[in-house]
Parts: structure tokens; C-alpha cells; sequence
């Protein structure tokens, strides 16, 4: 009987540990969820009989043996900067891996040892990034076995309310880690749009939008979303003069986000002394420049309102108020650094509204030349719904690739070793066949593009 390790019991966990005790007993696997939180991954379990619990915490040394080591199979949704210490006791152990990050650099330097070790070390196999690139590497596979030229290529994600579930001036609700939330775009981003790269600072990326219209859902808008250069070779896109990935919100959003992230709040690095005791005005107050004003919560509005170049009565800072930035109230709980007391804060104020639901959103959008000269404006899209009050579509899309792929790899039909990313056609093509069966579908619309590329 093989085992699994499913690493982290928080929001985007729910679906994949259910998927894959659905399927244990009939693949010969046990399912053991690990969490910082026992309690947390006892819920999620229930009283299947496939499933046990074990209390993990990546930062620690293990007692008793590294759980790790002895699975077949580690499955890991642990925050992005947990990923490389969990890859390297995985390929140590000779335990294969899959996870729901974006893959970075430590990770990669893994790849040498993973091969000769015969072990896959599989990431970026959630949503976005997962099905993106899944989805996206079909397209273009398709779109090249007819001869076609891809000239423009944009990839937009999105995890939001639904349009019935917007309750809140952020248009926003919390159905990930809220670290992540917190710290989007801290590295920056960078993009191709008419053969000029752009790049893009962290304090301007909620300000580089524009908006995208997506079929039956209304206008939205993206910002940028990090390096889509890094993928220009690994989906063969070297000759197109766009290549674009961003990520899609509600309008609103970013003008307020943009907000908070000009104020410097968004900080992991410098913890505050004594921060649960202090007031979020006050909080605010210490990245003001100048002599603080009145010391009242609108005080700490308008000077706040004044530094960013904002309207204080305006929607952006009004967002920020409602979030409770400027209030006197005790910051509380146990942070030590603004973002994790900010992650607390969006965990409690930007919430789905009872019996809500949110909704995902994937969005390929292609100008192909075909080998006629005719130009083809072609998009793909993906829309799935969350269930009102239960398992969000964030969890289901999330969980669900990587549950395949981890059933692939436990019935021996995906024997690849090294790292990577599911831009593979022999991993690809079976998961995005299963996630079909499973509901998850593209719908594709094509019109006439323009004589001419645009600049």
C-alpha cells in the first residue's frame, strides 16, 4: 500500500484531500495530511478510513522520522517559501513531489540530483500556474499542428467573488493563503507587448492596468502578473512580439491595492515591536513621512491620502478605511510584521458573504497567422464557480490537477524524474483530459483579426 503526504490543511486543501480519498482505496494508497494545525487537518479528514493525521511544521526538525521520507508521494500546498526546504528532504528521501508553487530557482537546482536520485519533483501544479499552462501548451500545440504562427500571446488568471458575491469595496475575497495575497507582485513584473519589453516596478504594478473583457462575466481589469519572459521559450514563443501573463480583478481593486502597497505597508522583512498592541492608524502613522498631524484616525486619512496623491474622499482611500487601516483599533493576534498582520486583517474583512461563492477565471487570448496569411484572433476561456458556502472554485481548481497528477504518478504512469513544470505533453495531455471529465472545460470563441499585428 503506497502512501501520500498532503503537506498544508488550509483553504486551497479541502478539494484535493477529498479527491484523493475518493480514489485511495481503488488506487492502493493511504492519504496522510500534514498541518502546523492537527486539528485543522483532522476536519479535512473526517472519518475516512484511508486518511490519518500528523502534526507537521516545516520549520522544524522532525521527531520520529521525517514523514517525508517514508511516503511515496509528498504533495505540497505550504507557502511558496517552504517549497525548496520541502523539495530538497523530498529528493533526499527518494520521494517524489508535487506542488501547487510557482517553481523557483532553489527548486531548479534540484534538477541534477532528482534525476540520477529517479525522482520527479513536479511544481507550478495548481491553478495559476497549472492549468494555464496546461491549457495554454494544448492550444499552442493544436494552433502548430495546423501551420499556424502565433504572433500575440496574453494569459490571464483570476480567483475573485462571484458577480452575485461582491460585498465589499476590494470587489475581493480571501480563498488562498492571505500571505500571498499580501505579497503579490513583490517581485515586480515584466512583459512583451509589440516587440518592446516592459518592466515593472512592485510600486507599479496595481497601476499598469487595463481592462480585458471576458464572455458572460463583464469587463475586468489585469495587471501584470511576474516574469512572462521566462515562459517565451519553454512555450516556443520566441518569434511573437507579445507575450503577456496577467492576472484579472474586479475594477476597483487594484486602485486600492495599489493604495496599500504605496504606503509601504506590505513588509515580511522588518518586524514592529510590540505590533498586536498597536493601533492600525498608528501603524500607518510610522510610514508617513513628516511630523504626524492631529494624531486622530482622519488625521492619519488625509496625510495618508496626501502622500499617496489621492482624493481623500475618494473610492481608493475609502477602500482603506473600510478595511480599518486608519482606525484606532489594536492590531491584536500574534504578528510581528506588517504582513502578517495584514494577512490576519484580509482573512477577517475580506471574507466571501454568507451562502457566497467565488469564481475562477483562465483566459488564453492568441493573434495566430495561418499559412494562408489569414489572421485569427482566437481565446480560450475557462469559467468555474464555487459551490454557495461550501468547497470554493479556488480549492476545486487548485486541488484537482494536482490530485490527478499525484494519481498518475502513484499508478506508475508518469515516470518522469527531475524538476519541472507540466509543460510536458506526457503530463498535460492525461491531466487536462481528466480535468475535463471532471467538469473543468474551455470554451473557445475565434474572429478575424486585423490586417496588421498591433504596435
Amino acid at each position: 500500500m503506497k502512501l501520500v503526504l498532503v503537506l498544508g490543511a488550509g483553504q486551497s486543501a479541502p478539494y484535493l484531500i477529498r479527491h484523493l480519498l475518493e480514489h485511495a482505496e481503488a488506487g492502493g494508497f493511504r492519504v496522510t495530511v500534514g498541518d502546523r494545525d492537527p486539528a485543522l487537518a483532522a476536519a479535512r479528514v473526517g472519518d475516512h478510513p484511508c486518511g490519518r493525521v500528523v502534526g507537521f511544521d516545516a520549520a522544524a526538525e522532525p521527531a520520529g522520522g521525517d514523514p517525508i521520507a517514508i511516503a511515496d508521494l509528498v504533495v505540497s500546498l505550504l507557502p511558496p517559501a517552504l517549497q525548496a526546504a520541502i523539495a530538497r528532504r523530498a529528493v533526499a528521501g527518494g520521494t517524489a513531489m508535487i506542488s501547487a508553487s510557482y517553481t523557483d530557482p532553489r527548486v531548479r537546482a534540484l534538477d541534477a540530483e532528482a534525476r540520477e536520485r529517479g525522482v520527479l519533483v513536479l511544481g507550478e501544479m495548481g491553478l495559476d500556474p497549472g492549468i494555464d499552462h496546461m491549457s495554454a501548451m494544448a492550444l499552442l500545440e493544436r494552433v502548430r499542428a495546423g501551420g499556424g504562427e502565433v504572433e500575440a500571446f496574453e494569459s490571464y488568471g483570476s480567483g475573485v467573488p462571484a458577480p452575485d458575491a461582491r460585498a465589499n469595496p476590494f470587489g475581493y475575497a480571501v480563498t488562498w493563503n492571505p500571505r500571498n495575497v499580501v505579497m503579490a507582485g513583490s517581485d515586480g513584473a515584466q512583459y512583451l507587448r509589440g516587440g518592446r519589453i516592459r518592466r515593472v516596478p512592485w510600486r507599479r504594478v496595481f497601476t499598469e492596468v487595463w481592462p480585458v473583457e471576458v464572455e458572460g462575466v463583464g469587463t475586468m481589469e489585469a495587471y501584470p502578473n511576474r516574469d512572462a519572459l521566462a515562459y517565451r521559450e519553454v512555450f516556443g514563443l520566441e518569434a511573437a512580439a507579445t507575450l503577456i501573463r496577467g492576472t484579472l480583478r474586479w475594477p476597483g481593486f487594484a486602485a486600492a491595492w495599489s493604495a496599500v502597497v504605496g504606503l509601504g505597508l506590505p513588509d515580511e522583512k522588518l518586524p514592529v515591536p510590540e505590533l498586536p498592541a498597536r493601533t492600525w492608524a498608528e501603524l500607518v502613522e510610522m510610514h508617513l513621512p513628516g511630523v504626524p498631524g492631529d494624531g486622530g484616525a482622519g488625521g492619519v486619512r488625509e496625510r495618508a491620502a496626501r502622500f499617496l496623491g489621492l482624493d481623500p474622499d475618494g473610492e481608493a482611500i475609502a477602500a482603506l478605511d473600510w478595511l480599518g487601516l486608519f482606525s484606532e483599533r489594536p492590531i491584536g493576534g500574534a504578528a510581528a510584521t506588517p504582513t502578517e498582520a495584514l494577512a490576519a486583517l484580509l482573512s477577517e474583512r475580506l471574507r466571501l458573504p454568507p451562502g457566497g461563492r467565488d469564481m475562477v477565471v483562465l483566459r488564453h487570448e492568441l493573434t495566430v497567422r495561418h499559412p494562408g496569411g489569414d489572421r485569427e484572433r482566437l481565446t480560450s476561456t475557462l469559467i468555474e464557480y464555487g459551490e454557495p458556502g461550501g468547497i470554493t472554485a479556488m480549492a476545486r481548481t487548485v486541488g484537482l490537477p494536482a490530485a490527478v497528477a499525484a494519481r498518475l504518478v502513484l499508478a506508475g504512469e508518469l515516470s518522469l524524474t527531475g524538476c519541472r513544470i507540466p509543460t510536458d505533453p506526457r503530463i498535460y495531455r492525461p491531466v487536462l483530459a481528466e480535468l475535463e471529465r471532471g467538469g473543468l472545460r474551455f470554451r473557445e470563441t475565434s474572429r478575424p483579426a486585423a490586417d496588421r499585428p498591433p504596435a
